[in-house]
């Protein structure tokens, strides 16, 4: 109960955050008034969009089961990312990607470990093309990013960059996913898969090669459609943002959305953008209200459909109930 409480309180730093940035602002009212008087064309264009980012990565997350030679059906795909995308949404740490590991070992029998592996790697090809983007954003405002602040970013991004590779270490990657998996597997079913360890790396090493010129494009395209929306937002506002600087604003909005004290990025992205947009030649008011219609757009709409899908094809309660080589339609 203590650790509940806790993780609860952790959470609400983001949108304690967001009432302290408007509570500061010298007119609060410029903020709701630039949301409501948002145009509409470019916001619904804005929001259509997120099929197309989300196809993507549907698309990408085919690819990387296909490298295993797991052939898993479109649509049963889309419920499975749609689903976890919106556990993820609502949780910290994105969580709700585990829940695509538990589809395919329903619908398909697929071990934990195969699954993790896919989805993991899913992961580290965000993170990996996310870092290249906050690089560039983090160049672009050095003028703001500076001191003790620009260390700890750049170092950041050097753990986000780094990290990973330690799965690539034998013998210290086989280590570490003991101890975490000792932690996150409550099923017996699951913990009784002999070298569940050994097997998820060998599939995750097998991702890196000649499988990324396919994958990574297709990351750095969904990004792209990301930050086109951000670009969107911005005209719907009349804020005259290049593309250029949203993709530099968004990037690093991005990855501090990925710190567990908020629920996608609330309060944390509102005030990097109301630090940055006076900057950029813009009030901190317009900073809130982009960042505010950025979560609306991007992140409120994805919990929608996510929310559809849930009702749709909730996640299995049952750890399995076909056989390997099947899927359900």
């Amino acid at each position: 109960m203590r650790r509940t409480v806790l993780r609860a309180l952790v959470r609400l730093v983001g949108p304690l955050l967001l009432v302290l940035v408007v509570v500061r602002m010298d007119d609060r009212d410029a903020v709701l008034g630039a949301v409501a008087s948002a145009s509409a064309a470019p916001l619904a264009l804005a929001a259509a969009l997120n099929v197309l980012n989300i196809h993507l990565k549907v698309v990408r997350w085919d690819a990387l089961l296909r490298a295993r030679d797991i052939r898993y059906p479109l649509r049963r795909a889309w419920s499975a990312y749609l689903t976890s995308l919106y556990v993820g949404m609502l949780t910290p740490g994105r969580v709700g990607d585990l829940l695509r590991i538990r589809y395919l070992r329903h619908d398909l029998g697929v071990p934990y470990a195969e699954g993790l592996a896919t989805v993991v790697m899913d992961r580290l090809c965000d993170l990996y093309v996310l870092a290249a983007f906050v690089a560039v954003g983090v160049a672009r405002y050095s003028a703001v990013i500076a001191g003790r602040l620009a260390w700890l970013t750049w170092g950041g991004i050097a753990l986000t960059v780094l990290a990973p590779l330690a799965l690539l270490i034998p013998g210290l990657a086989e280590r570490v996913l003991l101890a975490v998996s000792r932690r996150l597997v409550k099923e017996p079913a699951q913990s009784a898969e002999p070298g569940a360890a050994s097997r998820f790396l060998v599939a995750l090493r097998a991702h890196v090669g000649r499988g990324l010129l396919y994958t990574l494009p297709v990351t750095v395209a969904t990004f792209v459609v990301n930050f086109v929306q951000g670009y969107l937002i911005a005209r719907a506002l009349g804020v005259p943002l290049s593309l250029f600087d949203v993709t530099c604003l968004l990037a690093i909005a991005n990855l501090l959305g990925l710190l567990p004290i908020s629920i996608a990025g609330v309060g944390v992205r509102e005030l990097f953008f109301s630090l940055v947009f006076p900057s950029l030649g813009f009030s901190a008011e317009h900073g809130v209200s982009f960042g505010l219609l950025v979560f609306a757009v991007i992140y409120l709409v994805v919990v929608a459909l996510g929310f559809v899908s849930w009702q749709v094809a909730p996640p299995p309660s049952a750890p399995e109930t076909a056989p390997a080589g099947t899927a359900q339609p």
